[in-house]
């Protein structure tokens, strides 16, 4: 079983307003990423929220997901990583960690990349466009312990530098996939046709 943490404690700062609630396509941005991760092999989806669980509350609601607040929304994002990690089952074999404000993320994706997690057991699984990795990551179980005692600062990135030969990559086609919105700038260019 592998398990799943959607990232949606951001302050969303740079976007000026809470960019997870923007409209993408017929839903809000977080809602129609999650749908594509429940679509995928994953099971627990656990979202991790923070100052605005109630309005996130409200655009989830009737999903099959684990609403978790981190108690320290103004933290870096290896917190709300932390938080999921806890709520997992021990069963868990690996999580695959998206980030709430990713709108390329697909269910086939989710599906590629936990498929590479099962032929590669052991090995932590990132997409690669283009000579550069992205989200969703699947971190095997194994990994769970340094997660939680290092990588202040640096995040996941710090566990793919420590571990550079357990890093499987799954190929994608298209760069936008690995792109988060942040900005104005990115809803508007990532909005448009790809």
């Amino acid at each position: 079983m592998i398990g799943a943490i959607v990232l949606a404690a951001g302050q969303s700062r740079r976007m000026g307003t809470q960019k997870l609630l923007l409209p993408w396509g017929a839903k809000p941005l977080l809602a129609h990423v999650v749908d594509q991760v429940l679509a995928g092999p994953v099971w627990p989806v656990i979202v991790v929220v923070g100052r605005d669980a109630p309005a996130i509350g409200t655009v989830l609601a009737g999903r099959p997901v684990t609403l978790l607040a981190n108690p320290r929304p103004q933290s870096e994002m290896l917190v709300s990583v932390r938080c999921g990690l806890r709520a997992l089952s021990r069963h868990s074999e690996g999580v695959l960690v998206a980030l709430g404000d990713q709108p390329g993320v697909t269910s086939e994706l989710i599906g590629r990349l936990t498929a590479a997690f099962r032929s590669a057991r052991e090995s932590i699984v990132v997409p690669q466009c283009q000579g550069r990795r992205g989200h969703p990551i699947v971190v095997p179980r194994r990994f769970f312990t340094p997660v939680f005692q290092r990588y202040e600062g640096v995040g996941l990135r710090g566990l793919l530098e420590e571990y550079p030969d357990d890093i499987v990559e799954v190929p994608i086609d298209h760069p936008q996939t690995l792109h988060d919105l942040d900005t104005p700038e990115d809803y508007r260019r990532l909005s448009g046709p790809w």
